[in-house]
């Protein structure tokens, strides 16, 4: 199944053209429509079904049409995976069995169409492009890539600043303009996607840092860890944590204990916030950039789905503190944008019903209730 998003100007942002594209894109998020979604659930009740009976589809129905401003909404199609890479330094305090060099083969990999996210997002219709924001080998080139690296992988969080405030901003900059870009190209529907070695790690720093938890309720098994590597890991992020605990700023936060892709998710997240279409959250690396992104852009929140619940233990604590339920529950910790794209559908689905379904009226059947 093909896709209709256009990516030919997205390939074009460098870090150079997106310099401002962050604070461009949080001026122009808007509070949902809640007056769409009572609208809604209240269509709902019309159609020619037992009132509540397609359940959460329902309640996805009616986000949707709260953030498109309709009722019914519009189908969220075509969509668009972009998978944000970035490599780590803390990987070297042991976190990963996994090495540095596995990040640049794996964005390959996405280039060549031979990895999970791929064939998922070929299954469901959506465009995937790759953005190399912070990967510290060489990437080979390829049709469908962004080069908008800020640096070659981000320093030991565990021993200071991740990045600098000026290179998060940076970050932040690339996810915003590649929305922008990717919805000007035709895109009604923003999936997140991640790729980097380590990068489980701080995304529990920063949802531990924004929701008030600690270590090792948000700490997981990452590529699946043993018990000796995940005491370490643990411990690396409460060191991390401690240095952060109590600030009150979240792009600091970001720029002590984050990462180069997580940055430009949070971008990206409100990029399409600011454009007026649904971002379907991957896993645990898009659910830390969800709760930062949620931290500065608070309107964002009601633009997101949650597209499924990872195995990762701190994609549980981030999605409840965004109020957010996961349309899936499938037990998948790989990430790439798998589990967004496999919840693609379901979004379809859910806009679709509202749209095509015949009210009691429409098909003159009886409505018990009426």
């Amino acid at each position: 199944m093909p896709s209709a998003v256009d990516v030919s100007e997205v390939t074009a942002v460098t870090v150079g053209s997106a310099v401002g594209a962050f604070s461009r894109a949080r001026r122009r998020v808007l509070a949902v429509d809640e007056q769409a979604a009572v609208a809604a659930r209240h269509r709902h009740d019309q159609l020619t079904k037992p009132a509540g009976s397609l359940g959460a589809l329902e309640a996805v129905g009616a986000r949707l049409a709260a953030l498109s401003r309709s009722c019914p909404p519009p189908v969220p199609s075509p969509a668009a995976v972009a998978v944000f890479a970035g490599d780590h330094g803390v990987l070297a305090r042991g976190v990963s069995p996994w090495p540095t060099e596995v990040t640049g083969q794996m964005v390959a990999n996405f280039l060549a169409g031979g990895a999970a996210v791929n064939v998922l997002a070929r299954h469901v219709g959506a465009a995937v492009v790759v953005v190399d924001v912070g990967v510290a080998t060489d990437v080979p080139g390829g049709p469908n890539l962004v080069r908008a690296r800020v640096r070659a992988g981000t320093a030991d969080l565990s021993k200071g600043p991740a990045m600098s405030a000026d290179e998060a901003t940076a970050a932040l900059d690339v996810g915003a303009a590649v929305a922008d870009r990717l919805v000007a190209g035709g895109a009604r529907c923003l999936l997140t996607g991640d790729m980097g070695i380590g990068n489980t790690t701080p995304s529990a720093v920063l949802i531990a840092a924004m929701t008030g938890s600690d270590a090792a309720r948000v700490t997981g098994r990452g590529t699946g860890i043993d018990d000796e590597r995940l005491a370490t890991k643990t411990a690396v992020v409460a060191e991390a944590l401690a240095r952060v605990a109590g600030w009150d700023d979240p792009r600091a936060v970001l720029a002590e204990v984050g990462g180069l892709e997580i940055a430009a998710l949070v971008g990206y997240i409100v990029g399409g916030a600011a454009a007026g279409v649904p971002v379907v959250l991957d896993g645990v690396i898009a659910a830390a950039a969800a709760v930062v992104a949620a931290g500065l852009v608070p309107d964002c929140v009601g633009y997101l789905l949650a597209g499924h619940r990872s195995a990762e233990p701190g994609a549980t604590v981030a999605l409840e503190h965004l109020s957010l339920a996961p349309l899936l529950d499938l037990g998948l910790r790989l990430g790439e944008g798998t589990g967004a794209c496999l919840a693609l559908p379901l979004a379809c689905a859910a806009a679709a019903v509202l749209g095509e379904m015949a009210t009691f009226g429409e098909a003159g059947v009886t409505d018990e209730h009426a």
